[in-house]
């Protein structure tokens, strides 16, 4: 073998060996460092330990603390509670103690209160029963005197006791009947002598006080025209500009042969207003055709709308009521084209006012509230074509509805009887009412209803017996009856008036009053000779 190549394999083998000797070495050390860092680790960790447990240990006894320190107070506030709670307890048993020793006391005293009132009713029931005693024994002396008296007169006037008692029963109740009769017509004889002096003063003052012109209004209204061929250019090419005056205005325009004048025909007098001065407007323009007639007329429209308004608030003014709704004037406004038996609604409602208030300043009561339930009493009359109820309905629902006052409200609802009067002020408005409808000239009324309401008013009367002859006189004002004297006596006479006045009360209808008279005369006639 070559030298070199053993020498080779000879540090080949010692450089093996010491590999495997360094190997073993590193390994020892590795070892060696390895069993220092964990007994290193270990130490830390006992120590980490120790140290969290002491820490647990003093967290927790501080936690101790805290909680027995809490637990201290807490116990000493539920003390501090429960001996305020017992204070309190202590001072209301207190109290009631007292209070019960106050009604013991009271008790006491009620006690020997009616202890003494016992001894005070012993004594005087003693004294009752001697008393009692004693007019028995009188009352039998005295039933024994009325029975020897009752048969003493049976004998003397021939009639037994039943007879006699219902004898004197029958004559005391005529008696009876004739002064009730004779004190009720001296009372009501004294009443009229100072209230109807007092009551027809007052009414003539205000009647005298109120000097208003009324005129009928009607239902057609006349406008002039310059020269009759402007007729031609209303009805314009085939009645174009008559249909769309018509339809713009709801009226019905009338062209015959009156020279120089068209008649505006409407039912509704605003309407009827809004159509004559349009009319009267586009007469005056001379440019009559569809689009300007629907100008004019809406211009119109508004006009009379602002003339509604300073009507309403002028009527309010002369009949010096102030504070009214908006909504209230526009209605009082359109009184001026409402009607009412011929009579004008707005002038009637200002004389209503004005009546109403002249008679309450009579009677020292409440003027502006005369004047107010007066001059809005008929304001329904302007909804009743546009609303379903009657007139005193609808100004109840308007004047509730803008805030009127109760006793304005009742004005409304009671000038016809319709509900009980709830003011003295009601029944002035309804007085003064009746008088403005009622005085001649005032309203119209067709020939036939009044002719009916005459033959009502003597057929109602003509059918009570006893009675001869009836008079409707004073345009059915006043209906006179004249009784045969032999079957009405004058009592009768007073009951026979009021029933007639109820009958005509229920049966016919008619504006204002109607009074009733009785006549009853017996004549002797002889002759000397």
């Amino acid at each position: 073998m070559d030298p070199m190549m053993m020498l080779a394999i000879a540090l080949g083998v010692v450089g093996a060996a010491g590999s495997a000797v360094a190997f073993r070495a590193g390994r020892g050390v590795g070892r060696s460092a390895e069993l220092d860092a964990r007994k290193a680790a270990g130490d830390t960790a006992e120590q980490l330990g120790k140290r969290i447990v002491g820490e647990a240990e003093r967290e927790a006894d501080g936690l101790r603390k805290a909680a027995v320190l809490s637990g201290k107070e807490e116990a000493m506030r539920a003390r501090e509670t429960w001996e305020a709670e017992a204070r309190k307890r202590r001072d209301e048993v207190e109290r009631d103690e007292k209070r019960l020793q106050e009604r013991e006391g009271v008790l006491d005293r009620k006690f020997e209160v009616i202890e003494t009132r016992d001894k005070d009713l012993s004594r005087r029931a003693s004294d009752l029963g001697r008393k009692e005693k004693t007019v028995e024994e009188r009352q039998a002396e005295l039933d024994k005197m009325v029975s020897e008296e009752r048969r003493r007169l049976e004998q003397l006037a021939g009639l037994s006791a039943t007879k006699a008692k219902a004898e004197l029963v029958r004559r005391m109740e005529e008696e009876a009947h004739a002064d009730a009769a004779n004190r009720l017509r001296e009372i009501r004889d004294t009443a009229k002598r100072t209230a109807d002096r007092e009551a027809k003063k007052i009414v003539a003052l205000a009647v005298q006080r109120i000097a208003a012109e009324h005129t009928a209004e009607i239902t057609v209204s006349a406008v002039s025209l310059p020269k009759d061929e402007m007729k031609g250019r209303i009805i314009g090419r085939e009645g174009r500009n008559i249909r769309a005056f018509e339809l713009a205005t709801g009226v019905d325009v009338i062209i015959d042969d009156t020279p120089d004048t068209v008649v505006v025909s409407c039912f509704d007098p605003v309407r009827r207003e809004v159509a004559r001065l349009a009319l009267e407007k586009l007469v005056a323009d001379g440019r009559i055709h569809p689009g300007r007639i629907e100008e004019v007329v809406e211009k119109s429209r508004r006009e009379v709308d602002a003339g509604i308004v300073e009507t309403g608030e002028q009527a309010a003014y002369d009949a010096n009521v102030h504070g009214l709704h908006p909504e209230l004037i526009k209605l009082i406004g359109r009184m001026k084209w409402r009607t009412s038996y011929g009579q004008n609604i707005l002038q009637h409602s200002k004389e209503v006012a004005w009546l109403a208030a002249t008679m309450a300043s009579e009677l020292g009561l409440d003027v502006a509230m005369a004047r107010r339930g007066a001059l809005l009493h008929d304001i329904g009359k302007v909804l009743t074509h546009e609303h379903e109820g009657t007139h005193v309905q609808l100004g109840v629902e308007v004047a509730t509805k803008y805030g009127e006052n109760p006793l304005v409200v009742n004005c409304i609802a009671a000038h016809h009887d319709d509900v009980p009067h709830e003011s003295e002020v009601s029944v002035l408005v309804q007085a003064a009412d009746a008088i403005s409808g009622s005085r001649p000239g005032a309203r119209r009324e067709a020939f036939e209803t009044y002719v009916k309401r005459l033959e009502g008013l003597e057929k109602i009367a003509s059918s009570y017996r006893g009675v001869d002859r009836v008079f409707a006189i004073q345009a059915g004002r006043e209906i006179r009856v004249i009784v045969n004297p032999e079957s009405v006596d004058d009592a009768r006479m007073q009951s026979l008036t009021e029933e007639i006045a109820r009958r005509v009360e229920s049966e016919l209808q008619y504006p204002g009053q109607i009074k009733v008279v009785a006549i009853r005369e017996k004549r002797a006639m002889d002759i000397a000779r």
